[in-house]
């Protein structure tokens, strides 16, 4: 198999996955089960045919509505599939195909998940991220680079580092500025990557959410106390390091010479 093909083929059982992902998102945090009932119209309950349950090309064919009652589909669902699609390829380009790509590739998976999670109802469920922690620091053992010391310490510097922020933040305000599910992504991604991708990923995280909390208060005009979900940045900063993090550190420490 050509490498084109090996990386379309890559993309198409990244929308397959994505599609299911879309099911995780939805269910988990209605503690219902991923595997029964079949997906469903969850305005008229009836129950997705296959036909109209291919990623990203049943939306388009049924223009984005339910063919039984005509009710919309959210954007949603097709953004999930192709940019778990697109991470897939992504992560092939990257890493070939290989056992850290694999473990990566799950690891992504888990961060999409999360992430719209929390954009949703503005929880991390334990359900996800605790047993995460000692999955992905067992799967540590397949990515190369990462030592069974780094992973460890990625747990103890991940969790132990906002609990820190948390704490102190509390005793300032007297306000829960933090929410513990934060602090158990962190542990969970720092089981992965490491306590250097920790630190990346705090920095990374708190750029992007100061930038997108920067714009929102702009737009909306809201206070300093507006309410954003870190989880998402958390996860955006994590796969930045992923991607790009030994060559974003390397240039970072350039600058500062």
């Amino acid at each position: 198999m050509t490498h084109s093909l090996t990386a379309l083929f890559v993309f198409l059982f990244g929308l397959c996955i994505g599609s299911f992902l879309n099911v995780c998102i939805h269910r988990l945090p209605l503690n219902l089960s991923i595997v029964r009932p079949r997906s469903r119209c969850p305005n008229c309950g009836t129950p997705v045919s296959g036909c109209d349950n291919v990623p990203v090309f049943s939306y388009l064919a049924l223009g984005g509505r339910c063919r039984s009652c005509k009710a919309p589909i959210g954007i949603r669902y097709p953004l999930v599939e192709l940019l778990t699609g697109f991470l897939a390829m992504a992560l092939f380009a990257r890493f070939g195909i290989t056992p850290a790509c694999a473990v990566f590739f799950l690891f992504t998976a888990v961060l999409i998940v999360v992430t719209f999670i929390d954009l949703d109802h503005r929880i991390i469920p334990d359900r996800i991220s605790l047993p995460g922690i000692p999955l992905f620091f067992f799967l540590s053992l397949l990515v190369p680079g990462v030592s069974f010391w780094d992973a460890l310490l990625g747990i103890l510097s991940g969790g132990g580092s906002l609990y820190l922020v948390a704490w102190g933040y509390h005793a300032a305000t007297g306000q829960e500025g933090m929410g513990g599910g934060d602090i158990k992504l962190l542990a969970m991604i720092g089981a992965l990557i490491g306590w250097q991708g920790v630190l990346f990923t705090i920095f990374a995280g708190s750029v992007l959410g100061c930038t997108v909390g920067l714009a929102l208060m702009m737009h909306t005009r809201k206070t300093m106390k507006l309410a954003i979900p870190f989880g998402p940045f958390l996860s955006a900063g994590a796969l930045l390091y992923v991607f790009f993090g030994p060559h974003l550190v390397h240039w970072y420490f350039n600058l500062l010479r």
